[in-house]
């Protein structure tokens, strides 16, 4: 799994390519602590290269939403139809902020 990351002044954007699972879990956690810790004040994972995540991903997830504390932000944006899906049924929908696109998340930003 490749993970590109793209950094302005004010917002950190991640995007995770191909595979979130068991066996990448490990470097995406990592990346994602980088980037919480490094105090960029608006953090967004973009999902919109990435073709599957397991319960390993979703954790990852929940974990960077949770330690990202306010006033900065945390949101996630680009998922395909079937990872929105697992999103929806986890239940994480409803507790983080997703939208359509980057252009999205950044006006919600």
């Amino acid at each position: 799994m490749e993970i590109r990351e793209e950094r302005t002044d004010d917002l950190a954007v991640l995007v995770p390519i191909s595979r979130v699972d068991s066996a990448t879990a490990k470097a995406f956690e990592a990346r994602v602590l980088a980037v919480v810790n490094s105090g960029a004040p608006k953090i967004v994972i973009d999902f919109s290269e990435l073709d599957y995540i397991s319960s390993a991903g979703l954790r990852v997830v929940l974990v960077g939403a949770k330690m990202t504390r306010a006033p900065r932000r945390f949101a996630l944006c680009g998922m395909k139809p079937h990872i929105r899906e697992i999103f929806d049924v986890s239940g994480f929908a409803k507790i983080l902020q997703i939208h359509a696109d980057r252009a999205a998340v950044t006006a919600a930003l």
